[in-house]
């Protein structure tokens, strides 16, 4: 049996008009690749404007542990034959932009983009982990370990002034508002 064959057969829908235990392993994998190349993004967009700053080799570590997120999915994406988000192009910008934008209002700006992104993502991926059945072990491991190092990059936001960046609740918020948009239409569409 393939993965998604046995976790098919374990992760029945709990209720009438739930979506097969296929369908919600791919929408996890698709949102999580997509969220991950969307993450890589807004890391390339904040590097190209504070590429000289002192948060440069920061910024660069948390991209590389990105990048690999992104690649694992991507893998995950063939491997397990599921469809990827049909809005990555979008994403390709909008994280590229969204990085830029934070970055080019201030360094603290950059870093409370990246606390609000990674609060969302931590509590994305915690209900991921719970939702998945026994037989998915691996794919928890996986997820487990990239929250790990997604409550990293979210500490060290706050370790570099994240909160004391020009309206920070207003930014905070809106930043998490839009990630979670983008996992309720990447998991779709």
């Amino acid at each position: 049996m393939t993965h998604t064959a046995s976790a098919s057969a374990r992760m029945s829908p709990s209720l009438p008009g739930d979506l097969p235990a296929r369908e919600r392993l791919a929408r996890m994998i698709r949102v999580d690749h997509a969220g991950e190349y969307g993450a890589s993004r807004i890391y390339a967009g904040q590097l190209a404007v504070l590429r000289r700053s002192r948060h440069a080799p920061t910024l660069e570590h948390m991209k590389a542990q990105e990048d690999v997120h992104r690649e694992t999915f991507s893998r995950m994406i063939a491997d397990r034959r599921v469809r990827p988000t049909a809005m990555l192009p979008f994403w390709h910008v909008a994280g590229f932009a969204l990085g830029a934008l934070t970055a080019a209002i201030g360094e603290r700006a950059a870093m409370a983009c990246t606390v609000a992104v990674e609060e969302t993502i931590d509590d994305h991926y915690a209900r991921q982990i719970e939702a998945l059945p026994d037989d998915e072990h691996e794919l928890k491991e996986t997820i487990a370990r990239f929250r790990e190092e997604e409550l990293e990059h979210r500490d060290i936001g706050l370790a570099n002034e994240a909160e004391l960046a020009p309206a920070y609740r207003l930014l905070s918020g809106a930043i998490k508002a839009g990630c979670r948009l983008a996992i309720a239409i990447s998991e779709r569409v």
